[in-house]
């Protein structure tokens, strides 16, 4: 989406980062960012810096998440948040079409008004790769969502690469972060050191360049570039949770009747809190209404999820009806069959479903546990 021609990075003091702000909004793009709400990191339209979480770290765990102060003035010290980008590219409720008849006989609208020219302010590593995955599920066949394709098209997506790792990251493993090579228009790292605070910038495609072209930025230097560069480094270090993605595929496909999976079902609620947060995941229901008057009717798509009872609905019943059948259809289908499907893993490491999740159901430990498990027959069976 957008030309990708890569420039020279540059340098953008902390002092002028208002000045990035102001020329994303003279390019004529509506500016959404992080921003502090109900006490957790979301996504919503911004003004200026002062909107920014500036001073706020995230610390998360398998069912938990808050945010404290840092020592450090840096504006985007956390993470991720429960809050996803696909809520602006596949929002959570579209209009398909609206009919309304009146005397002048029946008048049908399709589909939604010109959306809104998005700029992503802050778009980590993780859900640039989240992002690429639903271009695929959503443009890259022959059936094109046009709902998506419009909102995509215009989006400018300027990345940040991550300076820490929640204790819910896996992305290094996932090889989706903490750093990103492409998929952006601009791409920033923070740096604070000491009373010194500014951005290197790396430029990835021709939009990008147009944003900075007029801020007369210095050119990043190799020393400025090898600190970027350490600073992503440093954050992989720091991940304690990790899974491979082509042996979740074929450890979960082998495996589709262990036992493990009653065992975590019976700590599983079916929430649906998982696929909420998941930046990938992608399914919807359509519903179709009329109003008391008999005079308008629209059918409206908006999210749906694998562990409502209802989203496996065919004449008869539910397929799934046990929250074990749900859940493994959940995990198999992210970890394993999308790989079939989209030529690739559905699961970007970014740890929201971890997080997330009421009773703190790690996918990466439930993979592993079935692999270990693999381990240990075989070894039982080859008398090891």
């Amino acid at each position: 989406m957008g030309n990708t021609c890569r420039h020279a990075s540059l340098v953008l003091p902390n002092e002028r980062f208002q000045s990035l702000l102001d020329s994303v909004r003279e390019a004529g793009y509506e500016l959404v960012g992080p921003t502090v709400r109900d006490r957790a990191i979301v996504y919503e339209p911004i003004d200026g810096v002062e909107d920014l979480p500036s001073g706020w770290i995230d610390v998360q765990e398998g069912g938990a998440y808050r945010l404290e102060r840092s020592r450090e003035p840096s504006l985007f010290g956390f993470t991720v948040g429960p809050h996803s980008w696909k809520k602006f590219l596949h929002p959570p409720r579209v209009q398909l079409w609206k009919a309304t008849r009146s005397d002048r006989g029946l008048e049908l609208v399709v589909g939604e008004d010109s959306p809104p020219q998005y700029a992503f302010l802050g778009v980590r590593p993780c859900e640039v790769a989240a992002i690429a995955i639903q271009d695929r599920v959503f443009t890259g066949g022959e059936h094109v969502d046009p709902t998506y394709a419009k909102r995509r098209s215009g989006a400018l997506v300027i990345a940040v690469q991550c300076s820490r790792a929640a204790a819910t990251c896996f992305c290094a493993s996932m090889g989706t972060g903490p750093r990103a090579d492409d998929g952006f228009d601009l791409a920033l790292t923070e740096r604070i050191d000491g009373d010194a605070h500014d951005f290197v910038v790396e430029i990835g495609s021709d939009r990008g360049a147009e944003v900075v072209a007029a801020l007369g930025l210095q050119a990043a230097g190799e020393s400025d570039t090898t600190a970027a560069l350490k600073i992503s480094e440093n954050t992989a270090s720091q991940m304690q949770r990790e899974m491979n993605p082509m042996i979740a595929r074929d450890v979960l496909s082998r495996n589709i009747e262990h036992p493990r999976w009653k065992q975590t079902a019976e700590r599983c609620l079916a929430c649906g809190n998982c696929t909420m947060v998941c930046p990938t995941c992608f399914c919807t229901t359509v519903e179709d209404s009329t109003n008391l008057a008999g005079n308008e009717a629209e059918r409206v798509r908006h999210w749906d999820s694998c562990f409502s009872t209802d989203f496996s609905y065919i004449h008869g019943g539910s397929v799934r009806r046990s929250t074990k059948s749900r859940y493994r259809q959940w995990i198999t289908h992210k970890l394993s069959s999308w790989h079939g499907q989209f030529d690739g893993s559905g699961c970007v490491g970014c740890g929201r479903c971890i997080t997330w999740c009421p009773v703190g159901i790690d996918i990466t430990e439930e993979t592993e546990a079935i692999r270990a498990s693999e381990l240990v027959s075989a070894q039982a069976g080859t008398g090891g």
